[in-house]
């Protein structure tokens, strides 16, 4: 059987090389936004309606949902060794593949452990479409420029809620939750499989051996002080982050508003992200590694407190939506950029699985612990603000990180 990758010694990675494949970055731009929306957004706006309908609790639904975030963390630490070896092209079709199977399979799942099942596919299809692949394509490709486009394809990213958590409201006014996810999975088998398949054939290089690239061994990385408090800062926000992004809509609807009017304050915070990443070369050229961690990490406890104390009017949510958005379009770049920063670009895919897995476990545990806590803590106002400390623990933590700070 014939690999989808095809590896060329000789492939460069300067600026202007032709191994780079220019029709990449855009088709990377398409997918991502395309796989977040359906495979990720679309699972807030539906999940109220999936329990109206099914009678199943939000607890077990949830907790499926999160259950597809823990098999993406366990599964993005082999992903990224395979990304390091063969490149993209096999990894990122086959998860498209994959997710295409997972949403079909939630849409007939006529009880709870198929549902299940539909989502730990869901969250193969993650750990080898999301951003973690296409941040090691474009890394590998690009390197040494390679911010830029990390930093086109996460602004596109940034749109995935804005136009699938309103798209995917519409569709449920008119469909059932069901014929929805199988719209849905219509829409990712078409943009994301001919996309990966047929635009990721260039040279996969060689990694980086330059002197600017070199790094240590990546086992004793991992092992090291700097890079597991890296990993601990990391995981307490992600926790807090996806927490919010989870139970938004639940705590606008709380506060009375449409489940319309929610889904419109998620779809944009969207709009915020792509805004936000439009301003972090500035930020990176003006401060260190290890600063704008710590200022990053402290505005998202910041904007979680706002959400927390300001019940309305609806023009100021959205406002602070959009600049909690712009900080998660920052921590989005922060993260795809950590690793080079500190340890370099050779062992890009395998430690940056490895910084990933725990933020990913905690942001698979967020929906489902935000949902169990808002019951004793009286509501989802008092959640948020309970985020918001953890999300300073996170602060904290962060200014421990740069002892390997590249420079």
């Amino acid at each position: 059987m014939t690999n989808l990758n095809t590896r060329d010694s000789g492939a460069a990675t300067g600026t202007g090389d032709r191994s780079r494949p220019r029709a990449a970055l855009p088709a990377l731009c398409a997918t991502q936004i395309v796989s977040w929306g359906i495979v990720y957004y679309a699972f807030p706006v539906l999940n109220p309606r999936i329990t109206d309908a099914t009678g199943w609790s939000a607890g077990a639904t949830t907790a499926a949902f999160s259950f597809a975030l823990v098999v993406s963390a366990l599964a993005g630490i082999r992903v990224g060794r395979i990304l390091d070896q063969r490149g993209p092209r096999t990894v990122m079709t086959t998860g498209s593949a994959v997710g295409v199977i997972s949403l079909l399979t939630v849409a007939a799942a006529p009880n709870v452990p198929v549902f299940i099942g539909g989502w730990a596919l869901a969250g193969l299809a993650m750990a080898s479409t999301f951003y973690q692949p296409a941040f090691a394509a474009l890394t590998r490709w690009w390197a040494p420029d390679h911010i830029r486009p990390l930093t086109i394809v996460t602004l596109a990213g940034g749109l995935a809620s804005t136009v699938f958590a309103p798209l995917t409201a519409a569709l449920a006014d008119h469909l059932s939750w069901r014929h929805t996810y199988l719209v849905l999975a219509v829409i990712l088998a078409a943009v994301t499989i001919p996309a990966h398949a047929l635009v990721l054939r260039a040279p996969w290089p060689h990694a980086p051996t330059s002197p600017a690239h070199r790094t240590a061994d990546a086992a004793a990385v991992g092992r090291s002080r700097p890079f597991l408090l890296l990993a601990a800062a990391f995981t307490l926000s992600s926790f807090a982050m996806h927490a919010v992004v989870i139970a938004l809509v639940p705590l606008l609807l709380e506060r009375g508003y449409t489940t319309s009017q929610a889904a419109w304050a998620l779809g944009i915070g969207g709009a915020g992200q792509t805004l936000g990443r439009t301003l972090y070369a500035a930020l990176a050229r003006r401060t260190t590694t290890t600063a704008r961690t710590t200022i990053l990490i402290a505005l998202g406890a910041l904007t979680t407190v706002a959400l927390a104390a300001a019940p309305g009017p609806y023009a100021l949510l959205i406002a602070v939506s959009i600049v909690a958005g712009m900080v998660r379009g920052n921590l989005t770049l922060l993260q795809a950029t950590a690793v080079t920063d500190r340890w370099g670009a050779t062992h890009y895919g395998r430690l940056s699985g490895l910084l990933a897995a725990p933020a990913t476990t905690a942001a698979a545990l967020a929906p489902f612990a935000g949902a169990a806590l808002a019951v004793p803590l009286g509501g989802y106002e008092p959640l948020f603000f309970l985020l918001a400390t953890v999300s300073v623990a996170a602060a904290l933590t962060a200014p421990w990180t740069g002892a390997a700070e590249r420079h």
